[in-house]
């Protein structure tokens, strides 16, 4: 089981647990006092951290627990649809808060995710990029866990852009950050830093699976572009990490540079540095 459904089946169970004590309350208070109200409770929590659907259950069930209580208090109504339409009352008032929350928490995950991607591909912006290889520098100062980063140009995409029109070099864009994500594990990162540059974060990555994984993508890439006869090849310069970069900076400069040596090679190739410290 995933973290995110044991996450989700924490705050189900705390919903419904809630639910039963507010059940619970609403019987010992009586018909006199209403706490319906807290129904609310359990309902926005469950909504706001697990989503719409199991928000939605849960107001059905918040609606029948406050039905259940009334009809236990003995309450006599002057006709016995009241409660019935009574429940349905806050059925409705318990799906309009859950459609609000629902909405509300979607628009929120929309905008930081909106911050945290490229417009045109989909692939995570320098900035956020940033934070990713800060967090993985921490985690190796930690626990010694070697990663790479692999920092890829476009070779010959003005070319492309001048003689196809700039709508054919943005689908360029778009199909090398789709061919990289789709190849590449969940937990590594594809960034597009600006322009036709483009970076990889290899999480858990020594340098024979570094080299590995590289070789790979840019096989597929190369592939990619064979397919419109397209012009472009990728020059890429790969930093395996066996020691902690004292700055982000230095370590996305080494492997900037790096890529550079390759350009000057004669590009569409791939050089390693086994970043020692």
């Amino acid at each position: 089981m995933t973290i995110r459904k044991i996450n989700k089946a924490f705050y189900l169970s705390l919903g419904l647990l809630l639910t039963g004590l507010t059940g619970l309350a609403d019987f010992l208070t009586g018909y006199e006092l209403s706490i319906s109200i807290f129904y609310v409770i359990p309902v926005a929590i469950v909504t706001w951290f697990t989503g719409l659907y199991l928000g939605l259950l849960t107001s059905f069930i918040c609606a029948f627990v406050w039905l259940g209580a009334d009809t236990a208090t003995g309450h006599q109504y002057s006709y016995p649809l009241i409660p019935v339409w009574n429940c349905f009352i806050r059925l409705a008032f318990f799906v309009i808060i859950t459609l609000l929350l629902s909405e509300l928490s979607r628009s929120i995950e929309r905008e930081r995710k909106a911050a945290r991607t490229d417009n045109l591909t989909g692939a995570v912006n320098s900035r956020f990029f940033y934070e990713l290889i800060q967090i993985e520098i921490e985690r190796f100062r930690r626990h010694q866990h070697p990663f790479s980063l692999a920092y890829i140009d476009l070779d010959n995409f003005k070319a492309v852009n001048d003689q196809h029109g700039h709508s054919v070099g943005d689908q360029v864009l778009r199909i090398v950050t789709d061919s990289a994500m789709r190849h590449l594990r969940k937990s590594d990162v594809v960034a597009r830093l600006g322009g036709d540059e483009f970076a990889l974060l290899l999480a858990e990555t020594d340098e024979k699976a570094a080299q590995t994984v590289i070789s790979k993508v840019q096989d597929i890439l190369l592939e990619e572009m064979g397919k419109d006869n397209l012009p472009v090849t990728f020059s890429i310069g790969v930093v395996m990490c066996r020691a902690a970069p004292p700055t982000t900076d230095e370590l996305v400069k080494i492997a900037d540079k790096l890529m550079y040596s390759v350009k000057y090679s004669g590009r569409n190739a791939v050089k390693f540095l086994s970043y020692k410290g």
